[in-house]
């Protein structure tokens, strides 16, 4: 969680940490969760054996979407590029291909 790059607001100062995280089972640990509440991060963890991760399959679902989007493009998904400037230069092209692909199809 320390290494989550700051969180650019339209205004104000950038927050340091997501506000709450959600997980499924196999985060389900006493650790994990004493992590995130002593750095006041609301948590949303399904536990073993008790709890459904149907309700978390929700949020769930946007992350898999979006990175089978991705996956949309070879050259992404099997990564061949050695630099990393090449690599997010590439998946920024990825990502405007999808959003001009979005725009195109909600407004025709």
């Amino acid at each position: 969680m320390d290494a989550v790059p700051p969180i650019r607001p339209c205004w104000g100062r950038p927050r340091k940490r997501p506000s709450r995280l959600h997980a499924d089972k196999a985060y389900d640990h006493r650790r994990c969760r004493q992590a995130l509440t002593r750095r006041r991060i609301q948590h949303r963890i399904a536990r073993r054996g008790i709890e459904s991760s149907q309700r978390l399959g929700r949020h769930r679902w946007v992350v898999e979407r979006t990175l089978a989007w991705f996956a949309q493009f070879r050259r992404l998904a099997i990564r061949y590029e050695r630099r990393a400037d090449i690599h997010l230069a590439f998946s920024t092209l990825a990502a405007a291909l999808i959003v001009w692909r979005f725009i195109e199809r909600w407004f025709c």
